[in-house]
C-alpha cells in the first residue's frame, strides 16, 4: 500500500514553475537502505540494457541500466509501498499515477564521463504534461557533482533530439514519410549546448543527502558532471512516473527503453507493464 506524504504547496508551485525541485528528507533510512540493496543487485546482475561508459581508459565508469523492477524486489517494494507515488501525484496535480520504469545510475569514483545535456521525454514513446522523474541518491552528493537543470525549460515550445550518452550524438531518425521531415524539424531541434554552458538560462543544482529526492519534469533539460571523488560512488535510483494525461506516442527513432506495454498510440499509459500505482483518495462528503 502506497505511503501518503504531505507536500507543501510552495514545493508544488516550484516544481510547476521551474520543472525541478529538491525535497529534503522524504525517504526514511529504511527506504534508502532498501534501494541501496536493490542497486547492489542490479550492479551485480546487469540487464541487456546496461551500459558502462568510460571517458578515458583507467578511469571510473558511468553505469546505467533500467527496467529491472520486476525481478529486483527492493525496487518493486519502493514503487508500490514507499511515499514515491503519493509525492508524484501531488507534484503533477494528478488524480492517478502509473509507473513507467526505473533507471539505475552509478558514477564510480574518478569518473570524468559526464551526462550530456538532454531532456528525457523525447526518448520515450510518451506524450502528456503530467510526467516526471524522481532522482533519489543513496550516497551523499556534493553540489558540484549533482545533476543540473535548466530552470523552466519544460515550458519551452521546442522538443530536443535525444542524444546517445556515449557519443553525445543525436539519435538516428528512421525512414519518414514524405512531408514528415518538415514536421520533425519544427518539433525536434538540437539541444542548445553552447547557450546553456554560456549561462543564457539559470541552472538549478543542489547538494543532496540520502533520503532527499529531486522531482523533475520529463521535458526539463538537464545534464550532470562526472564524479571527481576518489573514494565515493554517486549511486542514484531514478524512477519515471506518468499522470492521468500520459498516453502512448510514436517517435521517429528507436525509443529508449524499447517498451510500449502492448499499447497503441493515443491509449492511456496504464497496463501491466505500466501499472497503476496510486489513486488519490476521494474526500467523503459529510
Amino acid at each position: 500500500m502506497v505511503a501518503e506524504v504531505e507536500i507543501k504547496p510552495e514545493v508544488v508551485e516550484q516544481y510547476q514553475r521551474d520543472g525541478a525541485v529538491l525535497i529534503k528528507g522524504v525517504f526514511s533510512p529504511s527506504w534508502v537502505n532498501k534501494v541501496r540493496d536493490g542497486i547492489k543487485k542490479n550492479l551485480e546482475k546487469p540487464s541487456k540494457y546496461a551500459e558502462r561508459l568510460v571517458a578515458k581508459e583507467g578511469e571510473g565508469a558511468y553505469f546505467d541500466d533500467y527496467c529491472n523492477w520486476s525481478w529486483i524486489e527492493e525496487f518493486c517494494d519502493y514503487v508500490f509501498n514507499s511515499p514515491a507515488a503519493s509525492l508524484v501525484a501531488s507534484c503533477l496535480k494528478s488524480s492517478e499515477v502509473s509507473f513507467y520504469h526505473e533507471h539505475v545510475l552509478n558514477k564510480e569514483p574518478g569518473t570524468s564521463k559526464r551526462t550530456p545535456w538532454h531532456h528525457d521525454q523525447a526518448y520515450y514513446p510518451i506524450d502528456g504534461e503530467k510526467v516526471c522523474s524522481l532522482w533519489m541518491p543513496v550516497d551523499h552528493v556534493p553540489r558540484q557533482t549533482c545533476v543540473q537543470f535548466v530552470a523552466g525549460s519544460h515550458l519551452w515550445p521546442s522538443w530536443f533530439h535525444p542524444r546517445k550518452f556515449e557519443s553525445e550524438r543525436n539519435y538516428e531518425i528512421k525512414e519518414t514519410k514524405e512531408g514528415d521531415d518538415e514536421k520533425l524539424e519544427k518539433r525536434f531541434v538540437d539541444i542548445p549546448v553552447q547557450e546553456i554552458e554560456a549561462g543564457k538560462w539559470p541552472l538549478l543544482q543542489w547538494e543532496c543527502e540520502p533520503g532527499d529526492v529531486i522531482v523533475f519534469h520529463m521535458k526539463t533539460v538537464h545534464g550532470a558532471p562526472g564524479n571527481t571523488s576518489v573514494a565515493n560512488h554517486r549511486r542514484v535510483l531514478s524512477t519515471r512516473w506518468l499522470g492521468d494525461d500520459a498516453v502512448l506516442a510514436t517517435r521517429p527513432w528507436e525509443v529508449s527503453p524499447p517498451i510500449t506495454g502492448g499499447l497503441k498510440p493515443g491509449q492511456r499509459a496504464v497496463c501491466d507493464t505500466f501499472p497503476l500505482v496510486y489513486t488519490k483518495p476521494r474526500i467523503q462528503a459529510t
